[in-house]
């Protein structure tokens, strides 16, 4: 999850609040790739979570990432809570999964680059510790109670309120992990177009990177748990959002929609003062509870919009959120796959045109089915493995479109990191098939296996 945000004056007038994301707005030289990504670690003698503190623990990789990679410590209250360096920076989850938020890069070649180089130093200081790390959209044995609670003052206002609002909020906290991607729009239309594609297509993300097929150490019926778990979260602030698709939506309209989540906190000399269920709209008059009398900042407004969790979010960047955290090839095929559907304008006419097929009960269907029964979902007439398919090769043809090479052309255009969910779509299996085949083969019911044959 986000830390702060930084840099924003007072807020004057309402006008500043669509201002804000509109600022966003770029030409297309300058669209960017931003690539996220969380694992869980682990003691690989007990495969019990990491702690944060102690030899063998969180606070000890992110020191080694320090000490031997050149990353700049991130505090708070004392504690080491995060990294950055080179406009990318790792953070942590509240369970201890640890982010890597990475720069924005030109190409998929560059991301991909960004990844394995990420891997690669976590790997090093973790072998050291005897310590693991795995990518998966939901913790497979671990219960609620073995989690470690990371010290962030936010995380600690967002457990107490979870039960409040939901059923599953805290399993989403502790123990989920997941790959998105963050693009670039050039203005307000653009941005309208690529949020529907986003919204209407993000089932076939859930589809074609499903990888939580366990839970509390048993299967859960589910290819994507993770995706069940995201709704019965808080309504509030997740979901599909059918006024995405209704006429006038724009900058503003997405002010209005946030404006109406109810807030978390506000940040104030590094401290999280506590703000749950409050109005934004009444900090806009002065009239908060938590800060009688006080007024927003644009860092406010920055804070508030990284609580919203819908499965395609506005920030000044358009963030993709429906995929599973994977094995090493899905983190790369996840940005090539929206990129290929984003950034060639042919490419996001023609996923338009599917996505305009599909009205709000479909997608929000297609939503649900995807979860449980992956490729092989069907929900209002829709068959996923043939939407999938369709939607891979408009990707497919964007990104060809793109020719964007690597290693100074040395290399073929993005297209082959496609080739994981290529695979998918021919064979109909998705990685949580392949891990339920081995589950009922040669694991025979012993989940824990997981950890030695699918860590990085």
């Amino acid at each position: 999850m986000s830390i702060p945000q930084s840099g924003g004056g007072p807020i004057e007038h309402h006008d500043q609040l669509a201002e804000y994301l509109e600022k966003g707005c770029k030409p297309k030289a300058d669209w960017r790739i931003g690539t996220e990504h969380e694992k869980f670690g682990y003691l690989k003698d007990t495969l019990e979570p990491l702690p944060y503190d102690g030899p063998r623990s969180v606070r000890a990789v992110l020191e080694g990432l320090r000490d031997r990679h050149g990353w700049n410590p991130i505090s708070e209250a004392g504690h080491i809570i995060g990294l950055e360096k080179d406009g990318a920076n790792v953070s942590l989850e509240p369970g201890g999964q640890l982010e890597l938020s990475g720069a924005p890069l030109e190409t998929i070649h560059q991301t991909c680059d960004e990844v394995n180089e990420h891997l690669k130093q976590v790997k090093d200081v973790a072998d050291d510790l005897n310590v693991g790390f795995i990518g998966l959209g939901a913790a497979p044995i671990w219960s609620h109670d073995d989690m470690p609670m990371m010290p962030k003052g936010r995380y600690r206002l967002m457990t107490n309120y979870m039960d409040k609002v939901g059923t599953m909020g805290k399993s989403m906290m502790y123990r989920t992990c997941t790959v998105q991607v963050n693009l670039d729009f050039s203005t307000e239309a653009d941005m309208v177009q690529k949020m529907r594609v986003a919204l209407a297509l993000q089932p076939v993300a859930v589809s074609l990177f499903a990888n939580s097929p366990f839970f509390d150490g048993k299967p859960n019926g589910h290819k994507s748990w993770r995706s069940r778990v995201w709704r019965d979260l808080d309504a509030a602030r997740t979901g599909m959002l059918p006024f995405v698709f209704e006429d006038g939506f724009g900058f503003e309209a997405w002010v209005q929609y946030a404006l109406d989540v109810p807030m978390y906190f506000v940040y104030r000399d590094g401290k999280y003062i506590d703000a749950l269920g409050q109005s934004f709209r009444d900090f806009l008059k002065g009239e908060l509870p938590a800060l009688p009398g006080e007024k927003p900042t644009l860092s406010d407004w920055a804070d508030h919009l990284t609580t919203i969790f819908p499965e395609a979010r506005m920030k000044k960047f358009i963030e993709m959120r429906g995929a599973d955290g994977g094995p090493w090839r899905r983190l790369c095929a996840l940005p090539a796959f929206w990129v290929g559907l984003m950034y060639d304008q042919t490419a996001l006419d023609a996923a338009w045109d599917i996505a305009k097929t599909l009205d709000a009960e479909t997608r929000e269907a297609l939503r649900v089915a995807a979860s449980v029964d992956g490729l092989q979902a069907v929900a209002g007439g829709v068959k996923m493995s043939e939407l999938a398919a369709e939607v891979l090769k408009i990707s497919e043809a964007g990104l060809k479109a793109r020719a964007m090479k690597g290693a100074g052309g040395l290399l073929p255009d993005e297209t082959h990191f496609l080739n994981a969910l290529k695979e998918s779509i021919e064979t109909g299996q998705v990685p949580a098939d392949e891990l339920m085949a081995k589950y009922n083969g040669e694991w025979d019911g012993d989940i824990s296996k997981i950890y030695s044959e699918y860590s990085y």
